[in-house]
């Protein structure tokens, strides 16, 4: 699988994600086909920082943690976006994670 296929799909994937709800890196991986490539998933979702039509901000670590912070512009913008969206935010840690977790499915 060539490296820029896997990361439209990733894409297309983290476009359906719904406002107001988060999903992981590994579900996306999973959600692919390739559960061991959560990784992958994270570079991914950093080289998409330029692109507006990604929501990036709503993809986190298994354990509803910001891990991916530091690559949005300003120290507290994947923060501010998902509290825009009625995401609750403590010490980097999204509160409620399985209530706000959405299962992607492969629907590319």
């Amino acid at each position: 699988m060539m490296e820029d296929n896997f990361f439209e799909n990733v894409y297309a994937i983290a476009k359906q994600i719904p406002y107001g709800r988060v999903t992981s890196y590994g579900a996306i991986a999973k959600a692919l086909g390739t559960a061991r490539s959560a990784r992958m998933v994270g570079w991914a979702m950093n080289a998409s920082h330029n692109r507006e039509d990604i929501p990036a901000h709503r993809v986190v670590n298994r354990k509803g943690i910001l891990s991916g912070k530091h690559h949005f512009q300003g120290t507290n913008l994947m923060q501010q976006l998902l509290e825009s969206e009625g995401i609750v935010v403590v010490d980097n840690q999204i509160v409620d994670f399985e209530k706000v977790f959405w299962e992607p499915e492969l629907n590319l």
